[in-house]
């Protein structure tokens, strides 16, 4: 593909029961990516995306690491079968650190073992029941922050995901959550969405993951980044591997920057991009962001032959 091209990644959300099985069943690279995370885990990641329970799936320590699989099972399929190369590279919240393998910044069994630590960090960090998130919709994230500033009354409730396209995620405290969405609704939202998620993710009250996620990534080992990865926590490229880590342990507690995010790729010229993982969420916060970048999901065969065909 000769325009300028970005190759997006997923976070929690997108996983779906049936992940990257007709991907391995069409291409032996993708069958040896799964084979390596069974192995690197120690348990079978692969029967898990394939023929779940959505139960088991859907919890935090699993969803991570198996995001993380498909996505480096499609990217090597993009680059090696497709031939497609991208000039940059973006993902959200936990997409972050599949850009990082597909720069190579990161090896993929490292990056698995890390997930693992990270999302039962994310996981544990919080008492079950004490945090929520709720997506906030038809309203500036400017105004958000103003309803969370006046709802949080002692306690912890902040943007979690700067989406774009009006959508703003918040996190907290459950109750501090539940009083900005009331004061959200009175100020104009057009709806506020409680979110089935296991832990408030990227808001103060995960500092016992962001501090244990550093200890993780202190034996770990950054090379230097093929091309430039949008991070969540400046939203502007970065080509330094030194500030990788720091960078990482500070999105567990900071908002996913998704809009300007999204923005600077506009501003750095890129006009196509791949969503390279399950699901259409971020192709569609794509179109409402910059309509003129054209992204397209890879979720599924039919997908990348989409893709394959624009290449």
């Amino acid at each position: 593909m000769s325009e300028p091209l970005a190759f997006l990644f997923p976070g929690q959300g997108s996983q779906a029961v049936g992940m990257g099985k007709d991907l391995c069943r069409r291409f032996p690279i993708a069958r040896e990516v799964f084979n390596e995370a069974d192995a690197v885990l120690g348990f079978a990641l692969s029967e898990l995306c394939f023929d779940g329970p959505l139960e088991e799936l859907t919890l935090t320590a699993n969803t991570q690491p198996a995001l993380l699989t498909v996505s480096y099972a499609l990217t090597r399929v993009l680059r090696e079968d497709l031939g497609m190369q991208p000039h940059w590279a973006a993902g959200h919240s936990l997409g972050e650190f599949s850009a990082l393998v597909a720069a190579g910044g990161l090896g993929f069994a490292v990056a698995l073992r890390v997930v693992r630590e990270r999302g039962l960090a994310m996981q544990e960090a919080v008492p079950k029941g004490v945090g929520s998130m709720a997506a906030v919709l038809g309203l500036e994230a400017s105004d958000v922050n103003d309803i969370c500033r006046a709802a949080a009354a002692g306690q912890i409730v902040s943007a979690a995901n700067l989406n774009g396209g009006g959508q703003v995620v918040i996190a907290g405290h459950r109750e501090a959550v539940d009083r900005a969405a009331a004061l959200a609704k009175t100020r104009g939202a057009k709806r506020v969405v409680p979110l089935t998620v296991s832990a408030p993710f990227h808001c103060a009250l995960m500092q016992p993951a962001a501090e244990r996620l550093a200890r993780v990534l202190d034996s770990v080992a950054v090379a230097p980044l093929q091309f430039p990865v949008i991070t969540n926590v400046e939203a502007t490229p970065c080509t330094d591997a030194e500030r990788v880590k720091g960078l990482l342990v500070r999105q567990v507690v900071s908002p996913v920057r998704w809009q300007e995010s999204v923005e600077a790729l506009a501003r750095l010229g890129c006009t196509t991009a791949v969503e390279v993982g399950p699901g259409r969420v971020l192709s569609g916060l794509v179109k409402r962001i910059v309509p003129q970048i054209r992204c397209t999901p890879a979720e599924d065969l039919d997908a990348l032959r989409v893709v394959a065909g624009a290449a």
